[in-house]
């Protein structure tokens, strides 16, 4: 969640201009006041207008920030999002109430500037409000991303992982260096694999590699619209701080051509998907990807205003955005931790070594076994969430949490890194340790049901592909650390610098040296 306010190349002069123009709308219109209750405590430093939105953009991370304001005004306070209120938690007992006892009123989503321009106004269940229709498109979403779907799809998982080992290899072979290395920026290698598992999976196509069914220009072009599609969801806009300038669309254009680029994109994957599905007819159920499943639930009706072609877009494009920057992002971060504690390293090489030997490639039907690489990745999304602040809800009634009256339209950000750090919860919260989920921890998950970790939220909102995303971290993660030695590819200590954005990515490149497993024969990857 990015929360750096951009003006939309506004100048300052017309800025200016326009924030004296609200204050004096502000000032001289009266407000209706209730108050029915004891209300959580409003952080200050708040700016007129733009309320706490110049804080958050300070040089720490937003969640940080919010962090360190917890500990001044507890686990439930309030801040200003321009002229909108937002109720920020930080504590593991609220969000056990909220997303129990006050789940059914905080399951809505505000309409952003963004969300209507670029999100199909709506129309993916992922920004839609709380109502029939996001319950209709849940329950499609859950069915295709259910375990049993996903082991029907294991196969699209398995290839491509395969094929990247290999491929790495194969470079490996003609440019490693004089020691034996090769040098590789490992969020590159992530993203190219992730999105080929994501895209085979939701839309039957191979983004990246010679066997590509896109070209590589394309490609590049897919990948660039879908990073500024994800900067725009996360950018508070004039018109979102300040609703009564919207009529000014201020920033719409840029948003408009990139929401045309990906649209055009989508409409011809969905137009080849109709031709197939015309000419061969019904598919095998276990070659559905996710755009064939929609095409067959949907059978062309109309739901909600939206057609059946924008809802199956809609919802493919959230899909593809939710499953392929959270996985590589988690990836990276495993990858930086290791490098920074090679005790922890080495000891999941073992593990490896011990559980499935060294002539074989890892399965899924393997990763149950390997409970200390399994802890690794829980410990990894413990202190670096993918989204350390979520995604933010809406109020939809009056209620009560804590003890305060929230009103109606306040909106919701958990701090979820504030939660996972918790000092009374986990001890020495920032120190990066596996052991504490085979002992102390063993028992907490991250599926949503304990509220101490929730990298992948709570209540009805939770993310629908938690089994997805962990089976995809755990096939590439156990098989890359498999087939490969990995070191520092700098003297210095990996940099842990996480950029200001709707993910919690690495900031800078993570270049590290790799070679080959040299206890295994060179057919062992040439076999994949």
């Amino acid at each position: 969640m990015d929360l750096v306010l951009n003006f939309q190349n506004v100048t300052t002069i017309g800025f200016l201009s326009l924030t004296f123009l609200v204050f004096l709308i502000f000032h001289f219109c009266p407000s209706k006041v209730g108050n029915k209750g004891r209300e959580p405590p409003m952080a200050s430093g708040a700016w007129p207008i733009l309320g706490h939105l110049l804080v958050l953009a300070g040089s720490k991370t937003p969640h940080k920030t919010l962090g360190t304001m917890a500990n001044k005004y507890g686990p439930l306070f309030t801040i200003k999002l321009g002229s909108k209120c937002a109720l920020v938690l930080s504590n593991w007992e609220m969000a056990k109430e909220c997303y129990t006892i006050n789940d059914l009123v905080v399951s809505s989503r505000s309409k952003l500037v963004a969300i209507e321009h670029i999100a199909y106004n709506q129309a993916s269940f992922g920004f839609a409000p709380y109502g029939p229709f996001w319950r209709e498109m849940r329950k499609i979403v859950t069915m295709f991303l259910s375990n049993r779907r996903m082991e029907l799809l294991s196969h699209v998982r398995v290839i491509e992982v395969k094929t990247s080992i290999k491929e790495l290899f194969h470079v490996w072979s003609s440019s490693k260096n004089d020691s034996g290395y090769l040098l590789v920026e490992m969020k590159q290698w992530f993203t190219q694999l992730v999105f080929n598992i994501v895209f085979q999976t939701m839309a039957g196509k191979r983004l990246f590699g010679g066997t590509s069914m896109i070209k590589e220009k394309e490609a590049e072009k897919i990948v660039k619209a879908l990073r500024e599609f994800m900067h725009m969801l996360g950018v508070c806009t004039v018109a979102d701080a300040v609703p009564i300038l919207r009529w000014m669309k201020l920033g719409v254009k840029a948003m408009k051509e990139t929401a045309k680029e990906l649209d055009i994109v989508l409409d011809e994957w969905l137009v080849e998907h109709h031709k197939m599905r015309g000419n061969l007819g019904q598919k095998v159920e276990k070659d559905q990807d996710f755009m064939d499943t929609m095409i067959s639930m949907l059978d062309g009706v109309t739901i909600d205003g939206f057609d059946a072609d924008t809802i199956n877009k809609a919802t493919t494009l959230a899909l593809i955005l939710g499953a392929t920057d959270t996985s590589t992002v988690t990836l990276t971060w495993v990858v930086c931790f290791l490098l920074r504690n090679p005790l922890v390293l080495k000891k999941v090489k073992e593990e490896l070594k011990i559980q499935i030997g060294e002539k074989r490639f890892i399965n899924e039907s393997d990763i149950n076994k390997l409970v200390y690489l399994q802890a690794i990745v829980k410990e990894t999304l413990r202190l670096y969430p993918p989204g350390p602040l979520s995604a933010p809800r809406e109020f939809t009634e009056d209620c009560n949490l804590g003890g305060y009256h929230i009103k109606k339209g306040t909106r919701l950000i958990t701090n979820l890194w504030k939660i996972h750090t918790d000092p009374s919860i986990w001890p020495n919260p920032l120190e990066f340790k596996p052991e504490r989920f085979l002992t102390t921890h063993k028992d907490i998950d991250v599926k949503g049901q304990d509220f101490e970790l929730l990298p992948f939220g709570s209540g009805r909102r939770i993310c629908p592909g938690i089994s997805f995303g962990l089976h995809m971290i755990y096939l590439i993660l156990a098989n890359f650390l498999h087939s490969f030695e990995i070191s520092n590819g700098s003297s210095e200590p990996v940099d842990m610098t996480e950029n200001l954005g709707m993910t919690n990515e690495k900031a800078t490149p993570l270049e590290i040296l790799v070679k080959p497993c040299f206890s295994f024969s060179p057919k062992y990857y040439e076999t994949m």
